[in-house]
């Protein structure tokens, strides 16, 4: 299934445990880096200070564990990397089960995002989705992160 594909709701559960988003590569460069820590207050040197986080562990700054989770909720959604369902009024961010920030996202890296549906269970109006999310780094042998999102998409 293509990113731009749409699933009817009624297919929901044919797909589930199959790739039903691939999303378009984006960049997180330091001005990103700079504006997440300006908007949540976390300075660390590891983010913001590029000669200090040079001499440390990973040779330069590194985005926030949660900007890089953050990417779930706007960027992905809006470029390929969330599944499309035909027919939805609206979609809403219910939560996370399981995140992971498993290898550091160097300031200029590219990351995507790889979803696998997980769960369809309907509602009352709605059908709850339950979506693996890997969250990879352009070159790279590890993910970035790895989370399950779960989804209210009201019908």
């Amino acid at each position: 299934m293509t990113a731009s594909a749409g699933i009817r709701p009624d297919e929901l559960a044919a797909h589930v445990g199959t790739q039903v988003a691939l999303s378009d590569w984006i960049t997180v460069d330091q001005a990103r880096i700079d504006a997440f820590a300006h908007a949540t207050g976390d300075h660390q040197f590891i983010h913001v200070d590029r000669e200090q986080a040079a001499q440390g562990p990973f040779g330069g700054t590194i985005a926030h564990g949660f900007l890089t989770l953050s990417l779930l909720a706007g960027e992905f959604m809006n470029h390929g990397g969330a599944p499309h369902i035909d027919g939805a009024r609206m979609t809403v961010n219910y939560g996370l089960n399981r995140v992971r920030f498993i290898a550091p996202v160097r300031a200029g890296a590219r990351l995507r995002n790889r979803a696998v549906l997980q769960s369809a269970e309907p509602g009352q109006g709605f059908v709850q989705i339950t979506v693996a999310n890997t969250i990879e780094i352009e070159g790279a042998d590890k993910p970035a992160c790895t989370a399950e999102s779960v989804f209210r998409v009201y019908l």
